[in-house]
């Protein structure tokens, strides 16, 4: 059954009309009244007034009927409520150096596929991609859109935020200092991950990654400072979009 991310209140026996981006999935899809689909909200923080509790509705997935076609509206009787909740833990926080071309997009489209909470983009001394202002604000609501498809995809009830393109000492700052703190690492003394994970799991994991060229030195130390434990993936070099997924697939296997 197609899926999509419908980021308004969500309640059975409604009848909405689907925000623009779902209608015109719709649409393209070639769908008609009658025909059945799923909505999920996604949990957004941009979607929720500040400091408001995340309601049930942005927990899990509804049934739906389209009910009406328009010329560019897409109306719905919302029904049941799946009983399929996403587990919310470990909750992990990529922070990623922007790696060049378009590898952040494969990035961004597997993480969320892997259960990631939130993406924090990093400029930092190696990336080659540089973003600032309505540049940056471009690429974070484009990654903030594949995202979002990556869900539709493979059925994830929360969609994970991106949040603004950041330096990395704004972005390691903005860590938990009371979560699991993780920077990968190719240094020797590093922690490897096996031996990480069979000390148990915290709810909530921030992973530091960096793009092509790993982080400097400097930006490594930076980030030890701040209390991130350097972590190791073996003695393989994986690429930039590569790591911190690879990180991403052992967690979800917990």
């Amino acid at each position: 059954m197609p899926r999509f991310h419908c980021p308004v209140p969500l309640a059975e026996g409604d009848t909405l009309s689907l925000p623009a981006g779902a209608a015109r999935h719709v649409q393209v899809l070639r769908m008609q009244p009658g025909d059945a689909i799923t909505l999920f909200h996604g949990g957004l923080a941009a979607h929720l007034p500040a400091g408001q509790p995340r309601p049930s509705y942005a927990q899990g997935s509804f049934e739906a009927v389209i009910t009406r076609m328009g010329r560019s509206e897409v109306e719905v009787r919302v029904g049941a409520q799946d009983d399929v909740v996403e587990l919310p833990a470990p909750r992990v926080h990529l922070l990623s150096g922007v790696p060049a071309n378009d590898r952040m997009d494969w990035l961004v489209e597997k993480a969320a596929e892997l259960g990631v909470a939130s993406i924090r983009p990093l400029m930092t001394e190696r990336s080659v991609l540089r973003l600032k202002g309505e540049r940056a604000e471009k690429k974070q609501a484009h990654w903030q859109a594949v995202a979002v498809s990556a869900c539709e995809q493979s059925g994830r009830t929360r969609v994970p935020e991106l949040h603004p393109v950041s330096t990395l000492a704004e972005g390691v700052q903005a860590a938990d200092k009371a979560a699991m703190r993780w920077v990968l690492s190719l240094s020797e003394g590093s922690q490897p991950l096996t031996a990480l994970l069979q000390a148990g799991m915290p709810e909530d994991v921030y992973l530091l990654s960096g793009p092509e060229g790993g982080l400097s030195k400097a930006e490594e130390a930076l980030a030890i400072a701040q209390g991130f434990l350097p972590l190791s993936l073996g003695r393989h070099v994986l690429r930039a979009e590569t790591a911190p997924l690879a990180v991403l697939a052992c967690l979800m296997l917990r």
